[in-house]
């Protein structure tokens, strides 16, 4: 699978712009603030529903319009399909593929694979559990169509539970009720931790592998998962948490307090790792990714990556660049010294430059914004 065009209407601050891409090395390059990084975000959010900043719609859309929208044109399997979407200020935003609506937007996961690897997925080491959470339920969506509809279902049980809360607490009729969606919350919670069991399986050994590679046999990365609660144990300690959830208003026990740990050598990176270091292991995480989908779907994903070689040493430079070998892969850099100096083959260069997008293989401006 692979993007062959991508067009963009009123969005961020492209007024029109349309990229032709090549399916191996794609490569977006100039100054800062520029608008290279916008056009990565197009195509994940119109590959997953969502922005990797976290942006709202109507942060999206340029300023002083209504609407946005994003058309992109894929390869998959020898066929031509498209992705039209609309995002609107008030609205929810409008899908389709193949000129078919699509009723939810969960129903576009899964649909293509995306990898977005910048700098800021460092904060997937060093923040909350929330960024590390973040990270399983987004590749585990793109692969896994029931973990998706159970995380849906769980989300929306957790915020009718907490809402029934908050009523408990001046209501103490309403306790006869909570049972119904304790229930609820462990049945769709347990598929929820099953499914983050085998993934965190299946990704510990290829990152481990990565990670050796990366830092030249000198590290070993371990990533453990830690379960808020074990499947055995969800239903009681969600009796047992009842007095304290009411008194707080909040569910304290599920899945949505699980947590990540990333161990080297003995040391828990999220506290005590060094900004290289930190930064290592989240590479190796994202780049394990790609087999991930490889193993799991029968596709190769599409990559993307934010300035990330500049952040790193030549030799992860050149490991990254053996691991997105038949990989369609989109860079953005400030230059292409990095590409001169590895002798990385390019098959399609824009320049942003002052407002505009050069297509340097045909050294003409295509498109303004």
């Amino acid at each position: 699978m692979y993007i062959k065009k991508i067009k963009l209407c009123d969005y961020r601050n492209y007024r029109e712009v349309e990229l032709t891409l090549d399916e191996k090395v794609n490569i977006l390059y100039g100054d800062n603030a520029q608008g290279k990084t916008n056009i990565l975000e197009s195509i994940y959010l119109c590959g997953t529903t969502k922005s990797h900043r976290g942006s709202k719609d109507r942060d999206i859309i340029r300023i002083g319009c209504d609407e946005a929208h994003i058309k992109m044109y894929i390869e998959k399997e020898g066929l031509e399909h498209y992705i039209d979407m609309h995002l609107k200020k008030n609205k929810a935003k409008g899908i389709a593929i193949n000129g078919i609506p699509i009723k939810k937007s969960s129903e576009l996961m899964g649909f293509m694979n995306i990898i977005f690897f910048s700098p800021e997925d460092l904060n997937i080491i060093k923040n909350g559990p929330s960024e590390r959470r973040r990270f399983i339920d987004m590749e585990l969506c793109q692969l896994n169509g029931i973990y998706l509809d159970n995380l849906s279902r769980y989300n929306k049980i957790l915020n009718q539970r907490n809402h029934l809360l908050r009523q408990i607490k001046n209501n103490e009729g309403l306790m006869d009720t909570l049972s119904v969606w304790d229930e609820q919350l462990v049945k769709y919670g347990t598929e929820i931790i099953k499914a983050r069991i085998d993934f965190i399986d299946k990704i510990r050994n290829i990152a481990s592998d990565i990670h050796i590679k990366l830092t030249g046999g000198r590290e070993n990365l371990s990533i453990i998962y830690e379960p808020d609660t074990d499947i055995e144990s969800f239903a009681k300690k969600m009796k047992k948490n009842i007095e304290r959830d009411i008194y707080h208003q909040f569910t304290h026990c599920g899945p949505h307090r699980d947590d990540l740990k990333f161990i080297a050598d003995g040391m828990d990176l999220r506290t005590f790792g060094s900004q290289g270091q930190k930064r290592t292991a989240a590479l190796s995480l994202k780049l394990s990714e790609i087999e991930i989908v490889k193993n799991k779907s029968d596709d190769i994903p599409v990559l993307l990556l934010d300035d990330v070689l500049s952040e790193l040493d030549r030799k992860r430079q050149n490991y990254i660049l053996e691991c997105i070998e038949g990989v369609q892969t989109i860079i953005t850099c400030t230059g292409l010294e990095e590409f001169v100096n590895c002798r990385m083959n390019v098959n399609r260069i824009y320049r942003v430059e002052n407002g505009n997008i050069i297509d340097e293989n045909r050294s003409e401006v295509n498109y303004e914004y």
